[in-house]
């Protein structure tokens, strides 16, 4: 028997086909951040996995619905991923558990699981984190100067007690020149040994990393170009904007080569589900998040603001959805002079 109804083509693309897929072009930056930092990520990649598919698995059960279905789409181990990049490479292991259990749980499965979930389900975590473990979260970042090794670090994130942390842990470039602008110029803010040519030591390497992963991405068209130079776009002429002053403002270069700027606007901000979708849509969810990320950077407490700006635009998709809806193919425009309804 033939089938001569539509559709007589299948699609070559699928779920877990584009989360194995981010998952690779996450490789590059992850292994930047191993090599300049702290073998820490890994072990929270490790350790954020193993949470993650056990509290999917946990959840689906309970909710009766195919486990073994789910957790082969590779959506949770993104969540994981992303979440460990994120996270600080040094800290306390059940941060990391708690973390990844929080993301599932508040972020995905509570809204209905994979396509239901109207906010970053990392970034829900991260934010919730960062809110309740202010001290943890911004304290036990690796420094560049002295890369922990894979031993160093296993024992300070299972929590040995001899170990001196002031050694090993430091300020990241952003929270560095926020917290002594004012107190130093520029050139004596860019004389320390965090700052190179790109703005930061090993931080401009990782986004270098991530932004070569994302280009992978649009060339697989994963994602569509427009989150990426929107975001990016928008956070540059910010900068620009406001930074003829270097001793009041941070520069260009740090807004784009340190801290998770690469991250967002290729990794986190393009999430199908919880950004905005129509390619117009696209333009202003990304423009947003860039605007916040620059005005919080700048004004607010926080030193980075991805997760933030990116959970503020995520409330914000649907109306911008509501208003961007492109024309159906084969509707006339309206006359003009003559109401639709004419």
């Amino acid at each position: 028997m033939l089938t001569l109804s539509s559709p007589h083509t299948v699609g070559q693309n699928s779920v877990s086909k584009m989360m194995f897929t981010l998952l690779a072009a996450l490789v590059p930056g992850l292994a930047a951040l191993i090599y300049y930092f702290s073998w820490g990520y890994l072990i929270n990649l490790l350790l954020a996995s193993a949470t993650v598919l056990a509290v999917e698995a946990g959840l689906l059960a309970l909710r009766k619905r195919p486990v073994g279905f789910f957790l082969r789409d590779g959506s949770a181990l993104v969540t994981a991923a992303l979440l460990a990049c994120a996270l600080p490479p040094l800290a306390p292991w059940w941060v990391t558990v708690l973390g990844a259990a929080l993301a599932i749980l508040f972020g995905k499965q509570l809204f209905g699981g994979l396509g239901q979930n109207p906010f970053n389900p990392a970034m829900v975590s991260y934010a919730l984190l960062l809110v309740s473990l202010p001290v943890l979260m911004t304290t036990r970042w690796a420094n560049v100067e002295q890369p922990s090794s894979f031993m160093t670090s296993l024992m300070v994130i299972f929590g040995d007690p001899g170990l001196v942390l002031d050694g090993l842990t430091g300020a990241t470039p952003l929270d560095y020149y926020k917290l002594n602008i004012g107190r130093l110029t520029a050139s004596e803010l860019t004389a320390n040994p965090l700052f190179g040519p790109l703005g930061s030591v090993g931080w401009a390497q990782v986004n270098l990393a991530f932004l070569a992963g994302g280009v992978l991405l649009l060339v697989r068209r994963v994602i569509s170009w427009h989150i990426p130079v929107a975001l990016l776009g928008t956070l540059a002429f910010m900068a620009l904007f406001f930074s003829a002053d270097a001793d009041v403002h941070v520069p260009l270069s740090l807004h784009l080569f340190a801290g998770s700027t690469m991250l967002a606007a290729f990794f986190i901000a393009t999430d199908p589900v919880s950004a905005a979708t129509s390619n117009r849509g696209k333009l202003y969810y990304a423009a947003g998040i860039g605007l916040l990320i620059y005005l919080i950077r700048t004004w607010g407490n926080y030193p980075d603001a991805t997760a933030f700006a990116v959970l503020l635009m995520n409330f914000a998709a649907p109306l911008i959805d509501h208003y961007t809806r492109p024309r159906v193919y084969g509707q006339n425009k309206p006359i003009k002079g003559f109401k639709a309804d004419d």
